[in-house]
């Protein structure tokens, strides 16, 4: 079975002073399953690791690595192009376009979204994906 990740998940993978153990069983799930992420994730990332380095949790370098590292990992990166999709998930649930993103993805492939955020969860149970684990 494949699976949805979101920037939450990832930006777990790669801050070294982040873990949980959700990501972590994400993260060994590749080994059997496909990981997807929408085109968007590596907008996030790059955004998630410039307010990364911006704090001092990471350094410019840092930085450039844990992305280069990124590109290494066996996710299946796909393009979104339903707008109107994304769109009627964003209002249907009260999300931001960018969540919906992730939702819309999860709901086209019938998988399980893994999520950190709370309301991008409840969203998909809302809909009826499978539950991840």
């Amino acid at each position: 079975m494949s699976f949805v990740v979101d920037a939450s998940i990832v930006a777990a993978w790669l801050l070294p002073d982040e873990s949980n153990e959700l990501a972590e069983y994400a993260r060994l799930a590749m080994k059997s399953e496909d990981a997807l992420a929408p085109d968007l994730l590596l907008h996030e990332i790059r955004n998630i690791l410039v307010i990364a380095e911006r704090r001092n949790r990471v350094t410019a370098d840092g930085a450039a690595s844990l992305l280069a590292g990124l590109r290494k990992v066996p996710l299946i990166i796909v393009e979104m192009k339903d707008d109107h999709g994304i769109l009627q998930l964003a209002r249907e649930h009260r999300l931001s376009g960018y969540d919906a993103t992730y939702l819309a993805l999860a709901v086209a492939q019938d998988t399980a979204l893994v999520t950190l955020d709370r309301k991008l969860g409840a969203a998909a149970r809302v809909a009826g994906l499978k539950t991840f684990g």
